[in-house]
């Protein structure tokens, strides 16, 4: 039997993420990441709808628990993408469903 998980492309590796940080996989999608858990998002701003970092594969996070956008300073939690801090307050970023094997992350669609 055939998952499709063996036909996959993955996003990135685990490892590449920098443990309480994030990487951009392709240029719409930031995976973050705190130890063994992974959570990924459109790279996109839900205030302008820019992107959340000004230079390639560089973000801001804090505490390995808070993502924030490099033009608006916007904080977003990275379980759940909700902003806690800044001009759209409540919003949230669009989750991108995942799926972790063998340290290898994929886009679970």
């Amino acid at each position: 039997m055939n998952d499709g998980a063996c036909n996959s492309v993955p996003l990135c590796i685990l490892d590449d993420v920098p443990d309480g940080g994030g990487l951009e996989a392709g240029s719409e999608v930031v995976v973050l990441r705190r130890g063994d858990n992974a959570w990924a998002y459109r790279n996109l701003c839900p205030h302008f709808s820019i992107p959340l970092n000004y230079e390639p594969n560089t973000f801001c996070a804090y505490g390995a628990e808070l993502l924030m956008c490099a033009y608006h300073s916007a904080m977003f939690r990275f379980e759940d993408g909700v902003c806690v801090d800044g001009p759209c307050l409540g919003a949230r970023l669009t989750r991108v469903p995942i799926r972790i094997e063998g340290r290898r992350i994929f886009a679970d669609e």
